[in-house]
């Protein structure tokens, strides 16, 4: 997947209680559990709003860097990966919003929430649009 990106969780140091969360590719985003578990499931979350806020920027989208002995692999669900696809579409086309509205046949608004990240929009909305920029949803599995 496109979207799978290594982070660390390590013992934290400054009072040896509970497990820090960092990216080695967003360097700013940081969250942390009381357990491994519990800070591995709010690295996932982390990792969503860290991406929102290149979209919401209007910037380009950090490349994963390679996995190394001792990280954890997050990726992101299938909708959000769809959603960041389409960002990235739309920015390497220089394509607003009333572009991809215009040739949905949809609101600006409308069109400006498919690559929101803070809304779970639905996939087939988002395959739509993806095809309007002339690319194609294509889901892969693989064994982890």
């Amino acid at each position: 997947m496109r979207y799978l990106y290594p982070c660390t969780i390590e013992g934290n140091q400054e009072d040896g209680n509970g497990f820090v969360v960092s990216f080695p590719d967003i360097p700013w985003a940081h969250t942390g559990g009381f357990t491994f578990r519990e800070a591995l499931i709010l690295a996932e979350d982390c990792l969503v709003v860290a991406l929102s806020h290149y979209v919401d920027n209007e910037l380009d989208l950090p490349a994963p860097s390679p996995y190394r002995e001792g990280q954890e692999l997050l990726t992101v669900q299938p909708v959000v990966a769809a959603q960041l696809d389409l960002y990235t579409a739309m920015r390497e086309q220089k394509l607003g919003a009333a572009e991809l509205a215009a040739r949905l046949g949809i609101c600006e608004d409308d069109a400006a929430a498919l690559v929101n990240l803070d809304y779970r929009t639905p996939i087939g909305k988002v395959s739509k649009a993806l095809k309007a920029v002339g690319c194609e949803l294509a889901v892969t599995e693989r064994v982890a």
